[in-house]
């Protein structure tokens, strides 16, 4: 998956590993977590098959620009054409067994999942008022739509979580 979203990224403009990263980190991230770990291995399985090429920069120690190629671009497009899977949250597997937690416990983690969650919230419509302010200047915002939707989502989806975690804290608090 990493290397998809590498290419993905890499459509719009050649980057560098730390870009990469900070890229991903600030659009991708709400979904989707990388580390520089396994970033950097997947930049070199990347230019090993042919798929983007890894350029040394003059100005910059060790630093290397990545681009995409014919290839990688077309890889891409095969990638993004194939059917959608559903989405599998691995905190709502956990929460289907919380039964059998211990009750202290259950309180605790459902805190800090309802804080972790408003806390994204509040950082995605910053993000949001961000974008607005920006889609405005741009002379064709429309071709932005799927990202912009996809911002759309992630606050629809986190609300709706916030709201079923303050749901259950209410129940237990009975």
């Amino acid at each position: 998956m990493l290397e998809y979203v590498i290419m993905g990224l890499l459509i719009e403009q050649p980057m560098n590993g730390y870009e990469i990263k900070k890229t991903i980190d600030s659009s991708v991230g709400l979904f989707y977590k990388v580390s520089y770990g396994s970033l950097y291995p997947a930049l070199k399985r990347l230019a090993e098959k042919g798929w983007i090429s890894l350029t040394d920069t003059e100005d910059a120690k060790n630093k290397k620009i990545a681009s995409l190629l014919p290839e990688g671009h077309r890889q891409f497009l095969l990638w993004l054409a194939e059917p959608l899977d559903l989405f599998r949250d691995e905190p709502l597997l956990r929460l289907f067994f919380y039964d059998h937690l211990d009750p202290a416990v259950r309180e605790e983690r459902l805190a800090e999942y309802r804080f972790a969650l408003h806390k994204q919230v509040k950082q995605l419509e910053k993000v949001q008022s961000i974008v607005s302010k920006e889609l405005e200047e741009l002379e064709n915002p429309e071709a932005h739509y799927y990202r912009v939707s996809m911002l759309h989502y992630g606050l629809k989806y986190l609300n709706m979580k916030e709201q079923w975690i303050n749901d259950i804290k209410e129940r237990n608090d009975l």
